[in-house]
């Protein structure tokens, strides 16, 4: 067993998130939100990169050593897989991981909406999840190729940096491949992916111009294709994919985006009040015929418009989302006020001045 397993069994019993471990610091974890010092020594550096370099792969390893950081995958059968970063900071070395659980919750479990699981069973187009880092994009994902994976008899291709969730096939063929280990790039294996009799593809984040547009010509030619951007709302989500491309390119991108978008989930995670844990916030844009019109005459400022409008397609505002939860006692009015979008909404619901005054 590796010195550290044993920060990840403390971490996995306390239902943390992350482990953070910087050289000349204590050793912290994150629960339900908030970051929480382990009572152990402060770490020196040579022991801290004896630790970490321990559960590191030799090319990661050197590939650390070479840039300064790093990213990859570290399991503990039986008990979770783990999404690592090594970084070297001011005093030393320093590492984040991730906990992935072992088991893939179902949309039920989860608590989504009936429309996110009905999105496993489309038959093609770009559904997009979008949401800043950490706020549940990859479990969301999961569920959905999840409920493919047992509902449908298809081809999937993962492409992700690294592994998150493993899918086991089940009616479906399922092959996950890790950017760095397994291909050279997501751009390279999206390319090679559409040569691999793919009906879905699952691509782990759309990063620059080669693969959003390798991705969007994907959902156009009758492939199901699922990414994930770090936007925070449907409608900033559209607009970033069409800015990528050069401004002589964008009013054909946005009129092929149109004809391939099928949704676009925004999410936010909070920190419940009413027990331990934490809950999800989504904003669901469906592309009906009128959606699609929108964005293919660059009106995407009527998006907002067309989600209060299209609830009965199972469309809602993000803002609508969080005053569910706030209604429910879920939340707290300061983290509903600090994370909606319509802030006015909720500035009546505060006891005191919001923590963020450049809001007000």
């Amino acid at each position: 067993m590796a010195q550290i397993d044993a920060f990840f069994k403390l971490m996995h019993e306390q239902g943390a998130s992350d482990l953070h471990l910087v050289a000349g610091q204590q050793p912290a974890i994150r629960v339900h939100g908030d970051m929480e010092r382990i009572k152990f020594n402060v770490l020196e550096n040579d022991e801290l990169k004896a630790m970490l370099y321990e559960v590191a792969a030799e090319h990661k390893v050197k590939e650390f050593e070479e840039t300064g950081d790093v990213d990859f995958a570290y399991e503990i059968p039986g008990l979770a897989r783990y999404r690592a970063n090594f970084f070297q900071q001011q005093h030393g070395v320093a590492a984040v991981f991730r906990e992935i659980p072992s088991s893939i919750l179902s949309t039920e479990q989860l608590g989504l909406p009936e429309i996110i699981k009905k999105m496993a069973s489309l038959p093609r187009g770009l559904v997009l999840v979008t949401g800043p880092t950490g706020s549940g994009k990859s479990t969301t994902l999961a569920a959905i190729i999840d409920e493919a994976n047992k509902t449908r008899k298809d081809h999937v291709i993962t492409i992700e940096d690294p592994i998150e969730f493993i899918h086991e096939s089940k009616s479906c063929i399922v092959n996950q491949r890790e950017v760095r280990l397994h291909t050279r790039s997501f751009s390279s294996a999206l390319r090679g992916a559409l040569r691999e009799d793919p009906d879905i593809i699952l691509v782990g984040e759309l990063r620059d111009l080669e693969t959003i547009s390798l991705a969007v010509e994907a959902a156009t030619t009758g492939h199901l294709v699922f990414g994930t951007l770090h936007t925070s709302s449907a409608a900033q989500t559209v607009d970033r994919v069409i800015e990528v491309f050069p401004a002589h390119q964008q009013s054909h991108i946005r009129s092929i985006l149109a004809d391939g978008i099928r949704a676009v989930i925004a999410q936010v995670l909070f920190k419940r009040i009413d027990r331990p844990g934490r809950c999800v916030a989504l904003e669901i844009l469906i592309a009906t015929p009128a959606v699609r019109n929108l964005i293919r005459e660059n009106k995407t400022f009527q998006i907002p418009s067309m989600l209060q409008t299209g609830k009965k397609y199972g469309m809602q505002t993000l803002d609508d989302s969080i005053l569910s939860l706030l209604q429910r006692g879920l939340i707290s009015a300061d983290e509903a006020y600090n994370k909606a979008q319509d802030k006015s909404k909720f500035r009546q619901m505060l006891r005191h001045s919001p923590a963020d005054f450049t809001e007000m």
